[in-house]
């Protein structure tokens, strides 16, 4: 397929955005990272894109980019600037210097003046404030401040994965620029049906954890650990048993779909001593079968995290559930809209894939949006 359009991709982290990208005619031929591992898996996924390692905020670096994506004669530009100094799950403050990364993407920007750009954040960026020569601005007044003169903007700016065909509760902030002297609309499609987990994992087979205390105690918890491994290894090799403590694996076995094991009477969240762990009410919460997914998070291979236990269902003839564990990477790659045969390399171990995908925006609501913008060219 012929190349509808040719990409800069800037704080590219591992590429999940542009997972779908070629499919759909769109070349990434430049790419910019600094973190070495997260480049290297880049690499991987897509080889014969010219990927710079270094500090976006380095000048030497930053005159690397621009000068690559000239010679290539780049006509889009992604941008995903990081987002802890304002996502909710981070501790904020008011003047965090990783906000300020906007700064420099909106300098490559101006020098290349490429025909579309993509700007995308968390939601907070709506209200997340920076310095701008000494002002303080809030970060949508920056870009328009900048951009206004050349670029015409999306109306409405907050999109949310689960009505662009994503089973998964994340919502972001997309900035879709569009040069003035070009005539095109580019809006966010119209919103999907919702899927639900019932309807994206449901058919899945059942798994029951790993035990961190070892095979012995697992088998003796769990004697059909081994035949249900296999069945999910039929699937996909990523369909695989993740890796608990019994103790946190057994306060979610008496933790019903939906609910959290702090409100359970006996098997709750507990020290050593006994004394209740004190958490929010999202801690250690298994997802509902009726909803999408919540928000992937960074850490969600820990089941005290943010809302990341597998729904389970009710065990017949007594009161535990199944699936006491987080999601599997197979099943993170279905609520994340990544293609099933997505190339992750070998030497990626579980928790940095996890990480890469916490952090990634939904691949697919990018094809769709990217679509909207495609089908006019």
């Amino acid at each position: 397929m012929n190349a509808k359009l040719k990409g800069l991709s800037l704080f590219s982290n591992v590429g999940v955005a542009e997972a779908y990208f070629e499919s759909i005619g769109i070349k990434i031929e430049v790419a910019n990272e600094i973190d070495e591992k997260r480049a290297k898996f880049y690499s991987h996924l897509y080889p014969d894109v010219d990927m710079i390692v270094g500090d976006i905020t380095d000048n030497n670096i930053r005159e690397k980019i621009i000068n690559r994506a000239t010679e290539k004669k780049i006509n889009f530009i992604i941008a995903t600037p990081p987002c802890q100094g304002m996502s909710e799950a981070g501790l904020r403050k008011e003047f965090d210097n990783r906000n300020q990364l906007i700064s420099y993407a909106i300098d490559v920007i101006k020098r290349i003046k490429p025909s579309f750009v993509l700007l995308e954040n968390v939601p907070k960026q709506l209200t997340t404030k920076i310095m701008v020569n000494d002002e303080i601005m809030l970060i949508p007044d920056y870009i328009k401040y900048e951009f206004g003169n050349d670029y015409n903007f999306n109306v409405n700016t907050l999109v949310k994965a689960y009505e662009q065909g994503v089973p998964q509760l994340r919502e972001r902030n997309i900035f879709l620029l569009v040069r003035k002297d070009l005539n095109y609309k580019w809006e966010f499609p119209k919103p999907t049906n919702t899927i639900t987990l019932e309807e994206a994992i449901g058919d899945l087979p059942s798994l029951d954890p790993k035990l961190r205390e070892g095979m012995e105690l697992t088998l003796e918890k769990f004697p059909d650990f081994y035949k249900k491994k296999e069945e999910g290894e039929k699937i996909s090799k990523w369909h695989y048993p993740p890796t608990h403590s019994w103790r946190q694996v057994n306060w979610m076995l008496h933790t019903p779909t939906g609910k959290s094991a702090i409100y359970n009477e006996k098997y709750f969240p507990q020290k050593e001593d006994g004394t209740r762990i004190k958490a929010h009410h999202n801690n250690y919460r298994r997802m509902k079968w009726d909803m999408p997914s919540r928000t992937i998070t960074q850490n969600n291979g820990v089941i005290s995290s943010l809302a990341c236990v597998h729904p389970g269902r009710k065990l017949l003839n007594n009161e535990l559930y199944s699936d006491p564990r987080v999601l599997t990477i197979y099943e993170l790659l279905i609520v994340s809209g990544l293609p099933l045969d997505w190339n992750i390399p070998e030497w990626a171990n579980e928790r940095f894939i996890r990480q890469v995908i916490g952090e990634g925006i939904p691949a697919f609501m990018v094809k769709r949006i990217m679509e909207e913008l495609l089908n006019q060219i």
